[in-house]
């Protein structure tokens, strides 16, 4: 991890960190627990942003590890279902503690953090139900037993920003009540891998990397789904009918025309679509609160944006830099 104290700036320090992270990815290919390890440590820049103040308590959740991670600002009846990144096949709720600690005590929610099944043990669409179930769950447990939310949402970063919108698609032609809202952070939208940014912004990415994306695909999926289908790359799906959704991105990510053409493609189906595209930042920049200050902004928009759209009588939507 990098201390504080190497006369970088906090942007510096976490491009520093993420050129380091890519490195270690580029040396793990093809040895599956040693990339998982990497993964793991993509936002553990240093022991500040690491730190996890909030109450952890892990819980079962009809057969899937879960933790209820709980602030002294937390209210039970406000609950944030939080769906961890990790490319489909890494990532965990543990090594999010510190992220879903920061935003129950920014957003006042009791955060339900899930281990949804990864690939390619579990392909699609084993990680899509998981959090399915988990959203029906979430609306009739709470971390003190049962009962229902006052106010009820969901949120996820990168493919799990994916699985986020599959799982809310997915509840929606079921016929499930779906949550107030929805948080999307540098969320893959196309894994057909069509965004221009893949060329336009790799030159500024510090992380990832174009050539590798279309093998994920092919781990995720299995050839149990096409690349193109609603659930797999929700930029093709009917949106009509989710919830309210705050996107943010960072500008400086190949990821940014996936979050980008959403935007675009929900507001024209009638979904309330807020986008917020920060400058000069990395792909899930928000993870580095509180050493880097635009994360916490985006966090404080993200807790601005759940209390408008839940009418807490919160200060108005902050719609992001």
């Amino acid at each position: 991890m990098n201390e504080p104290g190497r006369g970088l700036s906090p942007r510096e320090a976490v491009f520093d960190h993420l050129r380091g992270i890519a490195r270690r990815v580029q040396s793990a290919s093809g040895d599956l627990a040693a990339l998982r390890a990497v993964i793991a440590d993509y936002g553990r820049l240093n022991s500040v942003v690491s730190a996890c103040t909030a109450k952890v308590t892990e819980t079962n959740l009809q057969g899937m590890a879960a933790e209820w991670v709980v602030s002294d600002t937390s209210d039970p009846d406000r609950r944030l279902l939080y769906v961890h990144g990790g490319s489909w096949l890494a990532g965990s709720a543990r090594s999010y503690r510190s992220h879903t600690a920061r935003l129950a005590r920014v957003t006042g929610c009791c955060v339900l953090a899930i281990d949804y099944r990864l690939a390619p043990e579990n392909p699609y669409p084993a990680a899509i139900d998981d959090c399915v179930t988990a959203l029906r769950w979430l609306q009739e447990y709470g971390p003190h037993g049962t009962g229902a939310p006052r106010q009820c949402f969901v949120a996820g970063d990168s493919a799990g920003g994916n699985l986020v919108l599959g799982a809310l698609l997915k509840a929606k032609l079921a016929g499930h009540s779906l949550p107030q809202a929805a948080v999307l952070l540098s969320p893959a939208t196309d894994l057909t891998w069509g965004s221009a940014s893949l060329r336009t912004r790799a030159h500024v990415d510090p992380v990832l990397a174009a050539d590798r994306l279309p093998a994920l695909t092919e781990v995720y999926l299995q050839q149990r789904a096409a690349a193109d289908s609603p659930c797999v790359s929700p930029v093709f799906a009917d949106l009509a009918g989710l919830p309210p959704l705050l996107i943010q991105v960072g500008d400086a990510e190949i990821l940014l025309d996936d979050s980008i053409r959403l935007a675009t493609a929900a507001a024209a189906q009638g979904v309330p679509a807020s986008l917020s595209v920060w400058p000069h930042m990395p792909h899930v920049f928000q993870l580095f609160a509180p050493c880097l200050p635009e994360a916490d902004e985006a966090l404080a928009a993200i807790a601005d944006f759940l209390r408008y759209e839940s009418n807490d009588n919160g200060p108005a939507m902050h719609r992001g830099t």
